[in-house]
């Protein structure tokens, strides 16, 4: 199995339940590369502008509680 057609082929014939399990696993999957990702970013400094960014709209008191958002 080495091209999409045939990945989408091949979970066509799944059950539910491995349909699920497979549904699970990737979203698992995708959390931990998003996770590394931002890991990377932060490592890199490539945050940190939104970061000082979001610090002084804290302080100008120019942010919403989440719950209004």
């Amino acid at each position: 199995m080495n091209s999409l057609p045939e990945i989408e082929a091949a979970i066509l014939q799944l059950s539910e339940d491995e349909m699920r399990d497979l549904s699970n696993w990737l979203q698992e999957y995708l959390n931990d590369a998003w996770d590394k990702q931002i890991e990377a970013d932060a490592k890199s400094g490539r945050l940190d502008q939104l970061i000082q960014r979001a610090k002084a709209d804290i302080q100008a008191n120019q942010v919403k509680p989440l719950e209004v958002v």
